[in-house]
């Protein structure tokens, strides 16, 4: 089996993309800008498998992982247009990038802070646990991805600032922890996509986990990844690919749930032979492969487009699992939508699939208080509502509870509406009450 070589493309050779790509000066001057606020990076395999060149503005892969002047405002993208222009010292460049990412919401729904978990009176540096069953591990060497999707809610992972990342050296503390929290059934590795690091290394984070396994009471080993869209030769012409599936297939073998929570944004990236052929290898080892994104403009506002990637990745073997709407971060005034259009798109995608793709839920907000879907809009003594029911909450006995928001067309994020026939949502006395906790453990803000 012959290698697959990665090619990288970021900004420190992004005049290469020049040279490869026949991309307009605007074009090519828009990479260079934002890249520089947000990141950029993209690879061989995106760029000659999966874009349409022939009509790459209005490409949803090209959307997807290059940066574009509208993903700024258009004061932020002038600053720093001057700014480059201007040749102005790094140090100087570096403050004004950081100033406008502040302003971009970097750590949304509080998570630096509400999610962090404390054991030892330490908190725990690359871990979070906001929900009672499942905790979040991001190991430092996974913090970084094949591609960066510009939609991507976790970009301050990507930027080189470690005051703004999430990211742990190790995983003993972890295999401590788990020992003594058992509602933990799920833990998912994240990143990042931990799938960027060797067999060797993700075998290191693994094994202090897999050592304790039996004291903990974990039914479930996730992994969240890119991989299979943007490098899917990662498990089928990597040098370690066999010892990567072995590994994985051992987990399965210990009777651990092994869950591949993979991405796939538009049905292009379910295209290829080489993502068929990665997923054909992922199944043998008895892994599942669940699939989930964000719904937004410029790449799948679409309803057909749902019902095709979710009908292909079925006859693919995989599960269809959540559609979320893009958070409330970065780039999301170009991308967001809605959230009655996003409700529609998946209501007319759903009536038009079988029962074995409706495993789907969505679109769910994952905001403050927990994962919160739009189950549907509705009129209830002549007011027209959104009804809405959490599938995750920070207290568990939220979930599954239905309210009701009132209709607004204008609403994009839960932090938008307005509760319909109360002064407050049913939760937020006590949501209040675990924010002001959470943030007096957080000794003053010290980690928002």
């Amino acid at each position: 089996m012959t290698e697959k070589k990665y090619k990288s493309y970021t900004l420190r050779n992004y005049k290469k993309i020049k040279q490869l790509l026949a991309l307009s000066e605007a074009d090519f001057n828009a990479i260079q800008v934002v890249g520089n606020v947000l990141p950029f990076k993209t690879n061989n395999y995106v760029i000659e498998e999966l874009i349409n060149w022939d009509d790459y503005k209005n490409d949803p892969i090209y959307n997807l992982t290059f940066p574009q002047k509208e993903m700024l405002k258009e004061e932020h993208y002038n600053q720093i247009e001057k700014a480059l222009k201007d040749n102005i010292p790094d140090d100087e460049l570096s403050r004004l990038c950081n100033n406008i990412r502040i302003e971009l919401n970097p750590h949304p729904a509080g998570q630096k802070c509400l999610n962090v978990p404390v054991f030892d009176n330490e908190l725990m540096q690359g871990v979070q646990h906001k929900y009672r069953e499942t905790v979040l591990f991001f190991p430092s060497s996974g913090q970084t991805c094949h591609a960066y999707c510009t939609f991507c809610f976790r970009w301050p992972q990507f930027i080189g600032e470690k005051n703004m990342k999430f990211a742990s050296k190790e995983s003993l503390e972890l295999a401590k922890y788990l020992q003594e929290h058992h509602e933990v059934t799920d833990l998912l590795f994240t990143g990042g996509d931990p799938m960027t690091m060797s067999y060797k290394v993700f075998k290191k984070y693994l094994d202090p986990i897999l050592k304790v396994i039996d004291k903990t009471n974990i039914q479930t080993i996730r992994i969240g990844t890119k991989s299979l869209s943007f490098w899917p030769y990662r498990y089928t012409h990597a040098p370690d690919s066999k010892e990567m599936l072995s590994l994985f297939k051992m987990i399965v073998d210990k009777g651990i749930n092994l869950a591949i929570m993979a991405h796939f944004s538009h049905p292009v990236e379910l295209s290829t032979n080489a993502v068929k052929d990665a997923i054909k290898a992922l199944r043998l080892t008895g892994a599942q492969i669940r699939t989930q994104s964000p719904i937004f403009k410029h790449i799948n506002d679409d309803p057909n487009i749902w019902v095709d990637m979710w009908r292909k990745q079925v006859n693919l073997n995989c599960i269809p699992y959540y559609m979320f709407m893009a958070r409330d971060t970065g780039a999301k005034d170009f991308f967001e939508l809605p959230i009655y259009k996003a409700h529609d798109i998946f209501r007319e995608a759903y009536s038009q699939v079988s029962g074995i793709c409706r495993t789907v839920r969505g679109p769910s907000m994952s905001c403050t208080p927990g994962k919160v879907m739009v189950s549907g809009i509705a009129e209830i003594n002549g007011e027209k509502v959104f009804a809405l029911r959490f599938i995750q909450g920070r207290n568990p006995d939220w979930v599954a509870m239905p309210f009701f928001a009132k209709y607004d067309e204008e609403a994009s994020w839960m932090s938008d509406l307005k509760p319909a026939f109360s002064d407050k949502f049913f939760f937020e006395d006590e949501m209040e009450k675990i924010y002001n906790q959470k943030y007096n453990d957080c000794e003053d803000n010290k980690f928002e």
